[in-house]
């Protein structure tokens, strides 16, 4: 599928700009419907299975918008962390604000390819908070066409009261990433955004007052976030909202970064999300 980079500049990032690729259908036109992934901590656009994805999505008719969030501190031609400025500095608001950005300028970073009333979004882990959150905010609650999310976060609040307190103290979180090696550090502005905008930043709020239909797709034996948040999400979102657990599905599905091809929990969750989309996406005539 043909597939090109760009840059959004005057996004609410630190560099003033947002890197991202654009996958488009062969027969792309002037109103296609249009899928943005959202990648999770420590992920970026070309992380694992998010290139396949986004094949498989253009194959089914879709122009789909992968894109840094800026915190990550990644370059879109890279796969390691460039800017642990950018890192230190991110907040869950920032993520945020930096989504609508992209979901406003769609028509534009696509040179037009893009249908505004035909977006959908699909977010893994992290990134499916912030996708949950993109869903449930006053501009886009109902313009969204479908939410897809793998393994989202239930709370942003994954620190105890302790971690919190030493955090505070010294300033900083220490952050490791196991595939790269680097010590990254979180700073006390992601603390403070937590503690100041718990309202805002409340996913179960947002689960019940989004309003696209809504698949929850999440591996049974998920190492970083359990099966429990999936099925809190579950519970409290209005309808329509449907759960896939998958068996012997780990946090990626068991996919890697490089990517050394898809498992069977990753097709699973890969034909369930498309089937997904692919019904609640379109525009109906």
């Amino acid at each position: 599928m043909p597939s090109r980079s760009f840059i959004l500049p005057h996004a609410p990032s630190f560099g003033g700009r947002l890197e991202g690729v654009v996958d488009l259908p062969p027969d792309a036109t002037s109103a296609t419907p249009t899928v943005v992934l959202c990648h999770g901590f420590k992920g970026f656009l070309s992380w694992g299975f998010f290139p396949p994805l986004a094949t498989l999505l253009a194959e089914r008719g879709f122009v789909v918008v992968r894109f840094n969030f800026s915190g990550s501190g990644v370059a879109a031609e890279s796969d390691v962390v460039h800017d642990e400025d950018a890192f230190r500095r991110n907040t869950f608001s920032l993520e945020h604000e930096e989504l609508l950005a992209m979901l406003s300028a769609l028509e534009t970073v696509t040179d037009g390819a893009a249908d505004p009333n035909a977006v959908s979004l699909l977010g893994h882990s992290r990134g499916a908070g912030a996708a949950l959150l993109a869903a449930a905010d006053p501009a886009w609650r109902d313009r969204l066409r479908a939410l897809v999310t793998w393994n989202g976060v239930a709370t942003f609040e994954r620190w105890g009261a302790p971690e919190r307190a030493a955090w505070r103290e010294r300033g900083e979180v220490e952050i490791r990433n196991a595939r790269t090696g680097q010590v990254l550090a979180l700073g006390i502005e992601l603390l403070d955004d937590l503690e100041t905008r718990s309202e805002a930043l409340d996913l179960e709020r947002a689960a019940a007052t989004r309003r696209c239909p809504w698949l929850i797709v999440h591996g049974r034996a998920d190492e970083t976030v359990p099966l429990a948040e999936g099925e809190r999400l579950t519970a409290v979102a209005s309808p329509p909202c449907e759960l896939m657990a998958i068996e012997g599905g780990s946090h990626t599905f068991g996919a890697r970064h490089p990517f050394a091809g898809p498992t069977r929990e990753l097709i699973a969750a890969m034909n369930a999300s498309q089937r997904w989309l692919r019904r609640h996406g379109p525009v109906k005539s």
